[in-house]
């Protein structure tokens, strides 16, 4: 069970996705799921038969200048008023909440340092 403050899932943010699987799996030995996600496919990197992170491909004009780089998600109690709580407190949201089937909700939060971070509220709490 996720619980409330903790880092629950790393997602690599690339343009290069089948770089990328060739590189984890010829170092780390990750092997991958893939799966249509409608707006396109999402990589589930493998350790194993356990989970270890997503490969997500940034394409299109919203990512054109985006740097690939890694997205880790905090766990949170309630992704809507902690988005909120967060804006209070200086954050932006640069994603507002959205519900992803079978996972969770989730926001992209920049907190006020700059950095940039997932939060989500798991669908199995």
């Amino acid at each position: 069970m996720p619980k409330h403050g903790t880092f629950v899932w790393n997602e690599l943010m690339t343009h290069d996705v089948k770089k990328a699987k060739a590189f984890y799996a010829d170092t780390v030995g990750w092997s991958f799921d893939s799966m249509d996600m409608g707006e396109g496919t999402y990589h589930v990197a493998k350790s194993g038969d356990d989970m270890a992170a997503g490969f997500f491909e940034m394409s299109g004009p919203d990512f054109e200048n985006v740097p690939d780089h890694w997205m880790p998600y905090l766990e949170v109690d309630d992704i809507d008023g902690m988005a909120k709580k967060a804006e209070g407190k200086g954050a932006t949201i640069i994603r507002q909440p959205f519900d992803i089937p079978g996972v969770g909700r989730i926001a992209i939060i920049k907190e006020p340092t700059g950095a940039v971070v997932g939060w989500m509220t798991s669908e199995n709490r």
